[in-house]
């Protein structure tokens, strides 16, 4: 029988029937991804092919689901929720050719590639860039954050940016910055592309449409925080890092503990850390950037000429990623001295992540305070970067714009430093296999 990619279909070999959507392949195999969110290659040779539901067209609507208890939905009617895909590996897939990931899905697909997602919201979707994250840039930023204003403004209870992994988190702290919203912004990504029998884009999709129709009104990453396929995370756009090169659970909440966590198997969320709640604040975008802002890691033996050139290149401001507590070599205070003359903001970060800068420990720090550099606090340096671009688009004033880095915006500095990131809230022990002891959200 003929039949389409986006099809689900009951494929029959050797006695084993396999059922499934039917996804894009070059091998000559017949690819399906079935329902575990597990991707099967099927041998097309006797193999018998009944076609159970011809592809649907985006945007998909369906069926009530069975129960919409601590998901934020309107009884009897499922919330909107839109898909803004960007690219990287959730919406990629193998070129057999060559053996290598490129991003290639739409919006579009996601959703027939994970037909689950139809029992959670009304989705709509559509492609705002197809790339990888490494050639993310702040125009896209700005670019991506109008988008996702405009389907706020258009009626949308939450939003989805499907993202590439590695450099997720600075766009998560952009639109962090950039956007107060009243509803979910949850940028979710997956390790491992879609046709790969690992893949976690669709564990990963599913708990990120949880959290895009419940009541945590800010913007989160949603990722695998377990080996198996039992818990997500969520994490707070500006306190969230990729720590693993290639681990499914590889994001990890930096000086600050998950919001939530989703169970998989049950969709329920359970709330861990307070939080922004839905319809608190009002729809307010903020866009613009410097993009001649730089992140530059001190290294032992490092040249100070590094500085010059971003001094002497017409660059507005800089992150120096320090040593320890917050230090750089004696031999880069007068290039840390001749740049805040210059009138380029300096901003003092740690390259240990946990923890935060203190600079009034040893000499160098003290020399680079009196100089006028700023301590990042407890942010990271990738966020301190994003925020600098933000400040510096709002004030001209060094002064001014000292002030809103030592201001929290996005909760991306903490009143306090946790002296270790445990899994507890309020005296309760949060077990993330039985749940015990945590909150289930109700909105």
């Amino acid at each position: 029988m003929e039949f389409d990619v986006g099809d689900r279909v009951r494929v029959e070999k050797a006695g084993v029937a396999y059922e499934g959507i039917v996804m894009p392949g070059t091998s000559g195999h017949i690819v399906i991804k079935m329902n575990s969110g597990y991707n099967a290659g099927i041998d097309p040779e006797n193999a018998i092919v009944t076609v159970l539901e011809k592809k649907q067209e985006a945007p998909i609507s369906g069926p009530s689901a069975p129960s919409l208890k601590n998901r934020g939905a309107v009884s009897g009617k499922l919330p909107k929720v839109s898909i803004l895909s960007t690219g990287g590996t959730i919406a990629s897939k193998i070129d057999y050719r060559t053996g290598a990931v490129t991003a290639r899905f739409s919006a579009d697909d996601i959703l027939q590639a994970i037909p689950e997602l139809k029992e959670i919201a009304d989705f709509s979707g559509r492609a705002i860039y197809n790339i990888l994250s490494e050639n993310m840039k702040a125009e896209y930023w700005q670019a991506l954050a109008g988008a996702i204003a405009e389907e706020i403004r258009k009626g949308a209870d939450g939003i989805i940016v499907a993202h590439g992994t590695d450099t997720m988190m600075y766009s998560a702290a952009a639109i962090s910055f950039m956007i107060e919203t009243p509803v979910p912004i949850v940028f979710v990504g997956s390790q491992r592309s879609a046709d790969r029998p690992s893949s976690d884009n669709a564990m990963n999709a599913i708990c990120a449409a949880v959290v895009a129709v419940s009541g945590i009104a800010e913007v989160t990453v949603v990722m695998h925080d377990d080996e198996s396929d039992g818990i997500c995370a969520v994490h707070r756009g500006t306190k969230v890092r990729k720590m693993h090169t290639s681990r499914r659970d590889a994001f990890k909440s930096i000086n600050a503990e998950p919001i939530a966590y989703v169970n998989y198997g049950t969709r329920e969320l359970y709330i861990t850390s307070d939080h922004i709640k839905r319809g608190e604040r009002e729809l307010k975008l903020t866009d613009s950037l410097e993009p001649k802002c730089a992140l530059v890691k001190f290294t032992p033996g490092a040249s100070p000429d590094i500085l010059s050139f971003f001094i002497d290149s017409g660059y507005r401001g800089l992150v120096i990623e320090g040593t320890g507590l917050g230090h750089v070599s004696t031999e880069w205070i007068p290039q840390i001295e001749r740049a805040i003359s210059s009138g380029i903001p300096v901003i003092i970060t740690s390259q240990c992540l946990n923890g935060r800068v203190c600079d009034r420990v040893y000499d160098t720090g003290r020399d680079m305070l009196r100089a006028g550099a700023v301590e990042g606090e407890d942010m990271l340096p990738e966020v301190a970067l994003v925020k600098l671009m933000w400040a510096l688009a709002r004030s001209n004033d060094a002064e001014r714009v000292a002030a809103i880095m030592k201001t929290d915006i996005a909760c991306e500095l903490s009143e306090r430093s946790l002296i270790v990131a445990c899994e507890c809230h309020d005296n309760q022990v949060y077990n993330k296999t039985t749940s015990i002891g945590a909150r289930v959200i109700d909105t």
